[in-house]
């Protein structure tokens, strides 16, 4: 009796954290720190179409604006930086030059609250640059961000899903910050030991799932499905498992090892919730090397961008990495760079 009563109390947990992660969706990011200091975070990108992501080099000095109505931000690029576009319109990932790192997942409780008079607005395609613009170290983000220089403005997306999300960011030194508003107001979750996001919920319940998890312990049972609640478990269980004196190559491989256990296989997708599709795409950033590695769902090969390889310098031109057209690559693709004018950012209206 004592076994079935323990059996029974697993499995009604069980069932409860199904209803909380219900309406989860299933992009992953993960944040490794090795032995030798080297420190990398990987993250995927799952949706329900291909969003014509292409990567894009921005120098030092750019005029930005938020595109968000006669409020909107201003401001001037500090640093140069490698990012992810999405839709053309919006960086949802990406590393500067100082090797901070901001990956934007979707998060659909999102709520930016409203405008504030006297505080500019920013629209949400322009939140993960403006930070690797601005900032060198997530500390100095934190710093920035809970002065609340701006309100997020979060539009309908091109595809006519609502364009929601909460940041992550982390540094080469391995500090981590998880950055969202619900119900109106701003939350800054910050310490290195946040190492592991996924979308829904918000990342209070993330962090109860996985205490839940740990104490049934992964060598037992790990949840498998797609939703962003089981992927959050494996990646967390995963993690801790990836040797931490690898180096090189392998410290990389390692990192998608664990990104490629949390991703969805093409050919999933979810009605009315476009986060809970296939893969499209996955990244891993050494922050110590300061080197962009793309994996996309469609090709075989995995290609980088060494930031060493990149002129930052202000006036230099912008470039990117064509990618939209199906295009692919195999190892260093810096040398396939072109000129490419800059996207303006997914337009919002206070």
């Amino acid at each position: 009796m004592t076994g079935f009563r323990g059996f029974r109390s697993v499995v009604g947990a069980f069932v409860a954290v199904a209803i909380v992660g219900g309406v989860a969706s299933a992009c992953t990011r993960c944040l490794q720190r090795f032995s030798d200091g080297r420190v990398l975070v990987g993250r995927s990108m799952d949706w329900m179409e291909d969003p014509s992501s292409e990567i894009w080099c921005f120098p030092r000095g750019m005029k930005r604006h938020g595109n968000a109505g006669p409020e909107s931000l201003a401001w001037t690029s500090q640093y140069g930086s490698v990012v992810v576009s999405f839709y053309g319109v919006a960086t949802v990932d990406g590393m500067n030059e100082k090797g901070l790192v901001a990956n934007v997942l979707y998060l659909a409780e999102s709520d930016y609250g409203k405008p504030v008079a006297g505080r500019p607005n920013l629209s949400i395609g322009g939140w993960a640059q403006y930070v690797l613009d601005s900032y060198a170290t997530v500390a100095e983000a934190v710093e920035g961000l809970q002065k609340e220089p701006f309100t997020v403005l979060a539009p309908i997306l091109p595809n006519g899903e609502p364009g929601v999300g909460h940041l992550a960011i982390s540094d080469a030194s391995g500090d981590s910050a998880i950055i969202e508003y619900v119900g109106g107001k701003l939350s800054i979750h910050h310490s290195r030991d946040y190492t592991v996001m996924t979308n829904s919920p918000p990342f209070d319940q993330q962090l109860a799932l996985d205490a839940y998890w740990k104490g049934i312990g992964g060598d037992v049972m790990l949840p498998g499905t797609v939703r962003a609640s089981d992927r959050f478990v494996r990646a967390s269980y995963y993690s801790n498992a990836i040797p931490k004196d690898v180096a090189g190559p392998r410290a990389v491989a390692a990192v998608f090892s664990v990104i490629r256990n949390a991703s969805a296989p093409l050919g999933i997708s979810t009605p009315g919730k476009p986060n809970i599709a296939s893969t499209i795409w996955r990244t891993v950033h050494d922050q110590k090397e300061r080197v962009l590695y793309y994996d996309s769902a469609t090709s075989p090969t995995v290609f980088w961008i060494p930031l060493d390889r990149v002129d930052f310098k202000a006036g230099a031109a912008v470039k990117r990495l064509p990618l939209k057209s199906g295009e692919t690559y195999n190892g260093d693709a810096s040398g396939g760079l072109v000129p490419g004018e800059t996207f303006k950012f997914l337009e919002a209206k206070p």
